[in-house]
């Protein structure tokens, strides 16, 4: 089995090879390894949902949706690999190698954590928005609202703020998710 490598960055070679976090959720961000615990209520059930109700109307000859303990590799130089909570890909432009995603997804969610703070949402978000991600949801729980984010001249600027009415994925328009089903009962 790997060993962990020395303290400071890794990588990518050097993260190809060690072992998987048993406990919890990884990312690298400028080859820093971030250790992340696993998340609490009600984020996995706001996930299910997402995932329930946009496997139902996409179609998976077209489209590859990923949630929860996947890869989403940003670049390899300096290593920095991302765990959206949920993301979905244009099968036809989806790059898969060496077990991680390297392609842009055209929509990725994230549910926000109380723990999170502003400046590690806005470096995700300057993640996504590095490799041409078109959209992303901010789903916060706490306020009960999400927040769009659409690329436009390279940068991801938010569209709207939703505490109701229903979310339609540009990319997918025949996608419809009532903001109000997201949260848990």
């Amino acid at each position: 089995m790997a060993s962990l490598p020395k303290i400071g960055t890794v990588t990518y070679q050097e993260w190809l090879k060690m072992p998987i976090v048993q406990d919890g959720r990884e990312e690298v961000v400028d080859g820093e390894i971030r250790i992340m615990p696993p998340n609490k209520m009600p984020h996995p059930r706001i996930v299910r949902t997402l995932a329930t109700a946009f496997l139902r109307q996409l179609d998976p000859a077209a489209t590859e949706l990923l949630f929860s303990d996947f890869g989403l590799v940003i670049r390899t130089e300096p290593l920095t690999c991302r765990e959206p909570d949920l993301a979905v890909f244009d099968r036809s432009e989806m790059v898969e190698r060496d077990g991680y995603i390297h392609s842009a997804p055209q929509l990725v969610v994230e549910v926000l954590s109380p723990s999170e703070s502003r400046k590690e949402i806005g470096e995700k978000l300057r993640d996504y928005e590095s490799i041409g991600t078109p959209e992303v949801w901010l789903v916060s729980p706490e306020a009960g609202t999400v927040e769009v984010l659409m690329l436009a001249d390279g940068r991801l600027a938010r569209a709207a703020i939703l505490a109701e009415g229903a979310l339609r994925p540009r990319r997918f328009p025949h996608v419809e998710i009532p903001i109000a089903a997201i949260w848990p009962d």
